[in-house]
């Protein structure tokens, strides 16, 4: 691959076992195996090769952002400088309230999603840390007001075997 990933051959067990983690990371393995229609045997085997091969990162929990005391969400895009994406990132990294961030094509050359406190919070976020960072040219801020989930990149279940 041209940036340096390989890829994995993953088989329609394996797609199977990535759906039902995503949708319960705690679930037992007993309870996976039966889920996808294998032993539980194949289910240890699988899903260690799937955290071997870098498939699997880790494991999380859904947080319900405003009732953990982060009612203000946004995506901020950030146009910067095209020599500065290495520190940019280093700096995003750090920086308290950033959940997620991407390198874009685009309108914007970043795009970040932030969970902060308040509006007060934010602000902070855009006008002291963000604006003030070397490379930095402009910001565009996007509230969220609402927000759901799709069913992400590996679809949802087939309820015909997974379920």
């Amino acid at each position: 691959m041209a940036d340096g990933t390989e890829h994995s051959a993953l088989d329609d067990f394996d797609r199977r076992i990535l759906q039902v983690l995503a949708e319960d990371g705690r679930i037992s393995m007993r309870a996976l195996a039966e889920r996808v229609h294998v032993s539980r045997a194949n289910a240890y085997v699988r899903v260690e090769r799937l955290e071997r091969s870098g498939v699997l990162r880790g494991y999380t929990a859904r947080v319900d952002h405003a009732r953990a005391g982060f009612g203000t969400s946004a995506y901020i895009g950030l146009s910067i400088r095209q020599d500065a994406w290495k520190g940019v990132a280093e700096h995003l990294r750090e920086l308290p309230y950033v959940e997620h961030f991407a390198l874009v094509g685009g309108d914007f050359d970043v795009v970040l999603l932030v969970r902060t406190p308040d509006n007060a919070a934010l602000r902070d976020v855009v006008l002291v840390s963000l604006q003030a960072l070397e490379g930095v040219r402009s910001t565009r801020t996007w509230l969220i007001f609402d927000e759901a989930d799709g069913p992400g990149a590996l679809g949802p279940p087939d309820p015909g075997t997974v379920g």
